[in-house]
């Protein structure tokens, strides 16, 4: 502050703040609004594949009538997006009540306790493992799946020295890692194959590749960053909120008996997340089952802690209510879709990028079509809907420009994928960064810079693909 006594003396600079989520959020809607009013309106004309798939005809595109958002419209689009992403909003309050039960029962701070001692600081071993098991995972699973997950590595990772960053990033990296490089992946790379007409899981020795030099470059970078915040924990972009929010495992890291009210919490969260994986896996299972599966997980684990009735509504109420308002970003953040549908302009924009794609040169449009579809996912974040529109304009610019086509798949995933954990309107990012108390800005001074390692190091396999025509076909 400025002195009284000495008008001279210089004033003090006003540290920035990064604005609230919220803000962050509806900024990029009405920026989305905005140009609505600037980007002309325009279609192409889709048709049912073979397969039953509603794709675009590439060369039938044509400017239609201008249909602008108001931006005095956007709390319209605010509550349609609450509404559409109810199941997803449920779920995370459901999942931070039946955790919060489970907390309580102490059983958790036990087996941290063991983890702890078991590991030590080899966290060279540690990460690694665990990206590698989430990434797995991820071959065939949307990276929600492990909302249920994250709170637990989380405890285990602050146990360790370590902090609730580097906790929500072994499954979210992990899981983003196994997703991205489309593997297995039904509703992107099948999807993908379907339209480009390849044979379904062709290619895959190469995706695999893909998935160990991702999981090798991001085990490297999770290292050096856990490391670091252990040496010095004020270097955490997280230092002071994991401060307000010390976890219980400091009291009971000495203790490691378990004794039989605790197993049976263990084996209840054990329980729920073997079924919640199998019942996603195996029997098609969406958001409604995964939110029933934690209020189980509630009940059950209070019961074997011998909590009465009205404990666990206590436990459970206390944790819903804390992640009452990071569930309703996941709300927030659906409304830009709304926008660019009510617009039309989305047609318009991927028209834009195959226009600019054929004015590259030859051995870089293999890079420049995975950079396209990491912008074009911005737009387009989920990953069956975007394969609906790029690939089908994607596969005959590939025939032309003399890629392959198993290339451009590989550009769709890495696009589709890897730019999901920048976006604030993710939902497999922000309902991992709600269950674990992350602000969206905090994730991102850590997350930039595995993104752009992420973005080098798909650029090199996909130029590695084009020059060694990658295929078939």
């Amino acid at each position: 502050m400025a002195n009284p006594a000495n008008p001279a003396a210089p004033k003090e600079k006003k540290k920035f703040q990064v604005p609230h989520s919220f803000v962050i959020i509806l900024g990029i809607v009405l920026v989305m609004s905005l140009l609505t009013w600037v980007v002309p309106a325009g279609q192409f004309e889709r048709v049912e594949n073979a397969q039953g798939i509603k794709v675009v005809v590439p060369d039938h595109f044509e400017y239609i009538e201008r249909t602008p958002v108001n931006p005095l419209e956007i709390p319209t689009y605010v509550v349609k997006g609450f509404s559409s992403s109810a199941s997803l909003i449920f779920m995370v309050i459901l999942s931070g009540g039946a955790f919060n039960v489970l907390v309580n029962t102490g059983a958790l701070q036990v087996l941290i306790a063991k983890v702890v001692k078991q590991f030590g600081s080899r966290e060279a071993i540690f990460i690694p493992i665990l990206l590698l098991l989430f990434a797995g995972i991820a071959t065939t699973q949307s990276v929600t799946v492990f909302i249920g997950f994250t709170p637990v590595i989380i405890m285990m990772a602050r146990a360790m020295g370590f902090d609730s960053i580097t906790g929500a990033a072994l499954p979210l990296l992990g899981g983003a890692i196994g997703f991205s490089t489309g593997t297995l992946n039904t509703s992107t790379t099948i999807v993908a194959q379907k339209i480009a007409e390849l044979p379904l899981y062709s290619g895959i020795e190469y995706r695999f590749l893909c998935l160990i030099v991702f999981w090798l470059v991001t085990s490297v970078v999770l290292i050096r960053y856990a490391r670091k915040v252990r040496d010095n924990p004020a270097s955490s972009p997280m230092y002071d909120l994991d401060k307000l929010n010390q976890p219980d495992t400091g009291d009971v890291l000495g203790d490691t008996h378990l004794d039989t009210r605790k197993i049976l919490a263990l084996l209840s969260l054990l329980g729920t997340l073997v079924v919640l994986v199998w019942g996603c896996v195996t029997q098609g299972w969406d958001l409604p089952e995964i939110s029933v599966c934690f209020i189980w997980l509630g009940i059950i684990s209070g019961a074997c802690a011998g909590f009465g009735p009205s404990t666990i509504a206590k436990y459970f109420a206390e944790g819903c209510k804390r992640l009452t308002v990071s569930a309703l970003l996941l709300g927030l953040a659906r409304a830009t879709s709304g926008v660019l549908s009510a617009a039309n302009i989305l047609d318009t924009v991927v028209y834009a990028c195959t226009v600019v794609l054929n004015l590259v040169p030859g051995f870089l449009r293999g890079v420049v079509m995975f950079w396209v579809n990491f912008i074009l996912n911005v737009l387009v974040t989920s990953g069956s809907g975007q394969a609906a529109v790029v690939m089908p304009i994607f596969t005959p610019v590939a025939d032309m420009v003399g890629i392959t086509r198993q290339t451009a798949i590989l550009a769709f995933n890495f696009g589709d994928g890897f730019c999901n954990y920048i976006l604030p309107m993710s939902t497999a990012l922000m309902g991992n960064l709600s269950v674990a108390n992350i602000p969206y800005d905090r994730w991102m001074r850590f997350m930039w810079k595995v993104c752009l390692a992420w973005i080098a190091t798909g650029s090199i396999l996909i130029f590695i693909a084009q020059m060694m025509h990658y295929g078939p076909m």
